[in-house]
């Protein structure tokens, strides 16, 4: 069975996710669930995570983009990972574990 590039992309997001401990899964929408909702839904240090995986030049869809300007809105992180940028997944888990710790702190 031949791996999608978009799937590489989502191996790799969860990799990093197992790697700071997050919880995470994959929604199951195929007809059942919520269109346009992201690929990885994830928490960690009590934030609610949402990433939508692409490869290559693909796009996000208007739902898709409007699904992650709500969960901007309400508080969440929610962003588009392709090949490109997935140091934003580890740079942002380090940034929240800091922001954990400084709370902890004081």
């Amino acid at each position: 069975m031949a791996t999608t590039p978009e799937a590489k992309v989502k191996a790799k997001v969860k990799a990093v996710l197992n790697k700071y401990g997050a919880y995470h899964f994959s929604p199951a929408t195929g007809g059942y669930g919520k269109s346009g909702v992201p690929d990885i839904i994830a928490c960690f240090e009590g934030k609610f995570l949402a990433i939508e995986c692409k490869a290559g030049t693909n796009k996000t869809t208007a739902l898709q983009e409007a699904n992650l300007a709500h969960i901007n809105r309400q508080g969440g992180f929610a962003f588009v990972i392709n090949e490109t940028n997935i140091e934003v997944v580890e740079e942002t888990l380090q940034h929240l574990t800091s922001s954990h710790k400084e709370k902890k702190s004081a």
